[in-house]
């Protein structure tokens, strides 16, 4: 499947999901990584009007599972996030935040996360990682 293919694939399979309701995008694939973006609107905000760290937290959970189901090597499996962290260090009140997911670690039962999120300017405004967990289907 290319890669543009995969993009559609991921996206259609958010409809009706929290990913749908954020708004989120997914919008590159690389060899390695897998990029997203979401929307920063009063819908995203907490309440002093700056992008809400829980929704940031859901995006970088998002991207890192997406990039998990891609790359994952294993063959029927699900995947769950099981640990997920962030460093917020800029806010942003409007525009596109951007997420990158790099893995650090792909074990055949465990993959870890980086999480680079970046506002419009490419500044960084969250670092987060993500642990995955890596289960056989349930038959």
């Amino acid at each position: 499947m290319d890669k543009q293919a995969t993009l559609n694939l991921l996206q259609e399979r958010c409809v009706d999901t929290l990913v749908d309701t954020l708004g989120v995008t997914f919008v590159e694939l690389g060899d390695d990584y897998l990029v997203a973006k979401m929307p920063v609107t009063s819908a995203v905000h907490q309440v002093d009007g700056v992008l809400h760290g829980g929704a940031t937290a859901a995006l970088a959970e998002t991207v890192g599972s997406a990039a998990c189901s891609i790359f994952c090597k294993s063959g029927d499996v699900i995947m769950r996030g099981i640990e997920v962290s962030a460093n917020h260090v800029r806010g942003v009140r409007d525009g596109f935040v951007y997420a990158k997911a790099t893995a650090t670690h792909m074990g055949k039962t465990m993959q870890h996360w980086s999480i680079q999120i970046t506002d419009d300017s490419d500044k960084l405004v969250s670092s987060c990682k993500l642990t995955t967990l890596i289960l056989p289907k349930k038959k």
